[in-house]
């Protein structure tokens, strides 16, 4: 057997927070352990001890350090890297926990796995996202924390409560400090799906919002775009939720630049870059690419000057602090706490 990971935690009568509730464990799985790192930090514990094992066939084994008993447990796992592998160790660690009698269990997914499997939208297609809803609802989660689902609607898919948060308020404050001329910018939501999300951040800053229509062949590869709106003379920022292979933004990116754009920023709250993507940004004509830290950005950074990174660690960890006390998690929607 092989360690993967052994995380170091604090001695239990250490956690006391507040006397109407169980005390307060959080847990990292190997996926992305520096968010979890902050995250911890931000609520003033230190991580609970873990130990992550895979035996010779690669099955994995997980191994919780300290007594969960009564305790309310938090485990930070997003949908990254090796994302079956890290799917399965979330749900170990979950039923862990919850039969060695924790009070409640709480999954933090920063980046929610198989969202864009959401729908039905061709014969015998998998709805891979209701899967994983059912399987973390089976392993004994009993709430979920996640981040800019990609479709609003797995919320639906749980018979639990799931607190989507989103990234716009850091997403506005780091437009607000970072773009000195934003005043003369316009929002440009790359697909006709996040017009909602764009509308939302351009009445926010009260400047003009577009859409850019695009139409694909198959996944990953889109065919052809239409730009709707005026981006003549201004900085175009372009708005989504996530970024695979890029081939989308770095599409819109250059139909932007046609349309005599000055400037464009792209601003994405799960940058997942994988295949050519990196390769594709540092080509593609942007002044930065910005994404917020849901999953591990340390290696993309270091292959591009251009990629920029939003810290929302302390929004999942004002989630958390909210949640344990009874307190209510709206005010996140609009606001980033200090």
């Amino acid at each position: 057997m092989v360690d993967s990971l052994i995380l170091n935690g604090k001695p239990e009568d250490q956690l006391q927070i507040s006397p109407r509730m169980p005390n307060i464990k959080v847990f990292s799985g190997s996926s992305h352990h520096d968010l979890a790192q902050k995250i911890a930090n931000r609520l003033g514990y230190d991580l609970g001890r873990v130990v992550t094992k895979k035996f010779s066939n690669q099955e994995t084994c997980v191994e919780i350090g300290e007594s969960v008993r009564g305790e309310d447990v938090y485990i930070v796992q997003s949908g990254c890297g090796d994302i079956n592998d890290n799917l399965m160790e979330m749900l170990i660690m979950i039923n862990a926990c919850k039969i060695a009698s924790s009070s409640r269990v709480t999954a933090v997914i920063p980046l929610f796995p198989y969202a864009r499997q959401d729908k039905k939208d061709k014969s015998r297609a998998p709805i891979s996202a209701k899967l994983v809803a059912n399987m973390l609802s089976v392993a004994g989660a009993d709430h979920i924390i996640t981040m800019d689902l990609h479709a609003s609607q797995i919320q639906g898919f749980f018979d639990i409560p799931v607190d989507n948060l989103y990234a716009e308020p850091a997403v506005l404050k780091w437009i607000k400090e970072n773009i000195p001329e934003w005043g003369n910018s316009i929002i440009v939501s790359p697909d006709a799906g996040g017009a909602k999300r764009v509308t939302s951040i351009a009445d926010r800053l009260n400047i003009e919002f577009a859409l850019i229509h695009k139409e694909r062949k198959k996944a990953n590869e889109v065919a052809s775009m239409v730009l709707v709106g005026d981006v003549k003379d201004r900085v175009a920022i372009l708005v989504d939720d996530m970024a695979d292979t890029c081939g989308t933004i770095c599409h819109a990116a250059e139909k932007l630049k046609d349309a005599g754009a000055i400037k464009v920023y792209a601003i994405l709250t799960h940058g997942i870059f994988s295949g050519p993507a990196i390769q594709r940004i540092n080509n593609a004509c942007f002044e930065k690419v910005v994404v917020t830290n849901t999953i591990p950005q340390e290696d993309k950074c270091k292959q591009s000057s251009k990629i920029a990174v939003i810290d929302i660690s302390m929004m999942l960890a004002e989630a958390i602090r909210r949640t344990h006390n009874g307190e209510s998690v709206s005010y996140l929607f609009s606001n980033v706490p200090l």
